[in-house]
């Protein structure tokens, strides 16, 4: 086991280096760039927001052609060249790649282009709005999900089975942000009760001061309680309909039988031998659910209820073309993913040991 960890650990390096390459490369011939979005903002045709609702100067404005951006024909040269300099562009793209990566294995992410903060600093701001949503909807997802799955188990085909199969249908088919709308009109002084906050993560700061530490750990719950609602419903569709056919699947094995003839009580089937092996699919895949609802953050769930995590951060950065926030984050993420993979791995053969990763046997 200690060779197949050393080995996926040495991976990491060209898989994570060939995720930098590609990305770096695509946004090479991506239109506009950080000094577009300064030129447009000085001849006052809009920010990059703007032009991305349409609200704006068209997007092909900040293209180069001739070595000359157009819209800064009224700047002068020597400006643009400063600027050019400033963020490090007039460097061939090799170049600034491999200093970009350099910099990233001393961990020195650099500093947001608009926003002058550090980018780890930035990450560091959104990411209570990003642990909220993730860690909450992956606990909440299991805690529901895991119990209704065994109950549809047993209940194959029952009544039970067939009307909660409706719910979950129709909770998979409902997107997460017409679910956030549809609470927010019923609970959130929409059109009918004003049960729960409509946007923030907490309070405002004067009440929030005035609290106990009990008084904000409600306060916290109760605003976050319909974005992780929101969040949460289509990962717990899918997470119970797995669990289902996994109990399923092992409840019509051999060894079940052979269990149920020794004289063993239902539960003590189901529970001491079911229980692990069905089960392993689901605990061994909990660190990369979390950590996959954790980064990928939800741009329209966080717009909704006007939380400000780590999915605006990077719809955000994409669109102005803050390359620092998007590279640096993008390698963070990507290194934490990879590592995430070993742990799920791990997680196998810490739940069932007869799994051996090394020789490929089970």
């Amino acid at each position: 086991m200690i060779n197949y960890i050393l080995r996926r650990l040495a991976l990491i390096i060209p898989t994570l280096f060939g995720i930098m390459v590609i990305n770096f490369t695509l946004v090479q011939f991506v239109p506009g760039g950080p000094i577009e979005q300064i030129i447009a903002q000085m001849e006052g045709e809009g920010d990059v927001f703007e032009r991305f609702s349409g609200g704006g100067a068209d997007a092909s404005v900040g293209q180069r052609g001739d070595d000359t951006y157009r819209g800064a024909r009224g700047l002068p040269p020597e400006f643009i060249a400063q600027l050019e300099r400033e963020f490090g562009f007039d460097k061939p793209p090799v170049e600034r790649f491999f200093g970009m990566m350099w910099n990233y294995m001393r961990l020195d992410f650099g500093t947001s282009y608009f926003r002058s903060i550090g980018v780890m600093e930035l990450v560091l701001e959104k990411m209570p709005v990003s642990i909220t949503l993730g860690l909450w909807s992956t606990v909440i997802a299991y805690l529901v999900s895991i119990p209704l799955g065994i109950a549809k188990a047993v209940r194959d085909g029952s009544r039970f089975d067939t009307w909660t199969s409706g719910v979950i249908i129709v909770g998979y088919a409902i997107p997460g942000f017409l679910f956030a709308i549809l609470l927010l009109v019923l609970f959130a002084g929409g059109s009918y009760w004003q049960i729960f906050p409509s946007r923030g993560l907490t309070s405002s700061q004067e009440v929030w001061d005035q609290l106990s530490p009990l008084g904000k750990a409600l306060d916290y719950l109760w605003h976050i309680t319909l974005p992780v609602l929101a969040s949460t419903i289509s990962a717990f569709a899918t997470l119970t309909l797995l669990t289902k056919n996994s109990f399923l699947d092992e409840i019509r094995k051999q060894y079940v039988m052979t269990a149920r003839a020794k004289g063993l009580s239902e539960r003590r089937v189901l529970y001491g031998h079911v229980f692990r092996n069905a089960m392993l699919i689901v605990i061994a895949g909990f660190p990369a659910v979390f950590v996959g609802v954790f980064f990928g953050g939800s741009l329209i769930i966080e717009t909704i209820f006007s939380l400000d995590g780590l999915g605006r951060l990077g719809f955000e950065a994409a669109v102005a073309r803050d390359y620092p926030v998007m590279f640096g984050t993008l390698f963070v993420f990507g290194l934490i993913g990879l590592v995430v993979g070993i742990i799920s791995d791990l997680m196998y053969v810490w739940i069932d040991p007869r799994i051996d990763f090394e020789t490929r046997e089970t």
